[in-house]
This record gives structure tokens, sequence and C-alpha cells, in this order.
């Protein structure tokens, strides 16, 4: 019987040749370049680990997405494609807050791509995005045109909340204790280092700081932005 282990029988090329088992598809790849975000950070991805991870030359890879720029766009688009809006939700501000919800959540569970879901989207023309990126506009366009408000409107909405949720996420995120065996806010925070005359109201604010809850901060955003927004615009009921 002739010994195949070292040998590549398909063409050269072929996405059903290498280390891995099964084809290569664009999926695959990029749910392999999250994993390696997820677990090193985005500085931790390259086009070679990538291809390690999918038990594949290089070129197989670049097969399916054309450089690692293209790779960021796909990773951030995985995450978005988890983001779900039902535009038939009669009641638009709690069908909001579980957006929100569900983004915080996602953010949570992938905190080193979330600078890719803030910036990677924005880097590309509206009409260039991946589909899966720019459903949750239209869905929430959807729904709120639905529930009254005006085309305009629904967009100013949808731009108020994503520009709070990227916000929040990022700042619920930051690393914000520097000493965490303290029990001191002050140390525990590493505010000792800023001059108490330039600073008094952030010392003063420590054990706010320290006892910061991002479920509880979201919501209360959340309180502010949809009432102010349904006070203001001219939607439902007005």
């Amino acid at each position: 019987m002739t010994d195949h282990t070292n040998s590549r029988s398909g063409r050269p090329g072929s996405s059903t040749t290498g280390r891995g088992d099964g084809p290569v598809t664009r999926a695959t790849v990029l749910h392999a370049a999250l994993e390696i975000v997820d677990r090193d950070g985005v500085d931790g991805l390259s086009m070679r680990r990538l291809a390690d991870a999918v038990g594949r030359d290089p070129m197989v890879v670049y097969r399916h997405v054309a450089n690692k720029a293209a790779v960021l766009d796909g990773v951030a688009e995985v995450v978005f494609a988890q983001l779900s809006v039902d535009a038939s939700d009669a009641d638009w501000d709690a069908q909001l807050r579980v957006v929100a919800r569900d983004f915080r959540r996602l953010a949570l569970a992938h905190p080193k791509a979330v600078p890719l879901l803030v910036t990677r989207p924005l880097a590309t023309p509206l009409g260039l995005r991946p589909p899966a990126v720019v459903r949750p506009l239209e869905d929430i366009l959807a729904l709120l045109t639905r529930a009254g408000f005006s085309g305009a409107e629904a967009l100013h909405i949808y731009r108020a909340l994503f520009g709070f949720l990227y916000g929040h996420v990022l700042n619920e995120l930051q690393e914000i204790v520097e000493r965490p065996e303290e029990t001191d806010e002050v140390l525990r925070l590493g505010l000792h280092r800023l001059p108490i005359g330039e600073f008094p109201l952030l010392r003063e604010l420590a054990p706010v700081l320290a006892a910061y809850d991002g479920a509880t901060e979201l919501e209360r955003g959340l309180d502010i932005l949809l009432t102010g927004l349904a006070a203001t615009l001219s939607g439902p009921g007005r």
C-alpha cells in the first residue's frame, strides 16, 4: 500500500489540502481569527498565525480574505452577526434596551475585539460594509419608523444609541483598578498619583468610581438617553 502521509493529493492551493480537516471557508477563517483575537488581542493576529490556526498554507487563507484589514473587518462582522433586532416589536423603547444589553453581552464575551467593533465599520463606507454589520441599522430604522418616528429621527436615535453604547463598553472594559488588594478606594484606583489640589472632585468620587457596576450604569444611561429622545422628537404620540 502506498504511504500518502506526506503527500498532497489535491491540486496546489486547494482548500482541501494541508494540515486541517475538511474544507476551509471564509467563515472558518474568520471564526479562527476571532479566537486568536479573543485570546491574544488584535496585535496577536497575523496572517501566518491565522494560517496555522486553520491548518493550511497562507495562500489558502488569502483565497478567502485578501489581507489583514479584510480579516479585521471580518472579525467585527462575525460579532455583529450575533446582534439581532426584532423590528416587529411594538415597544420600541423596550426593544432598544434589549439590543443594548445584547451588545454589552457580546462586548464582555469578546473584550479584545471591542476596538474592532467600534472602529472597523467606521473605516468603511456604509454601502461597502458587510450585510451583518449594516443589518442592525436597517432593523432599528424599521423598528422606529413603524413606531411613528420619521426616517431622519430614527437615524438620529440609532446614532445616539450606538454612540452611547460604544463609549459605555470602552469605559466599562478599561482597566481601572491599579491595586485590587487595597481597601482604600483612592489607592485601589491609583488616584493618589493625582495632586489633590488639582483634582479634588475626582479624588472625592473614589468610592463611586470603585463601586462601578456596568449593568447598572448601562440602564441609567439608557433611561437618560431614550427618555430624552422620546421627549424631544416628534415620534409616537406626539
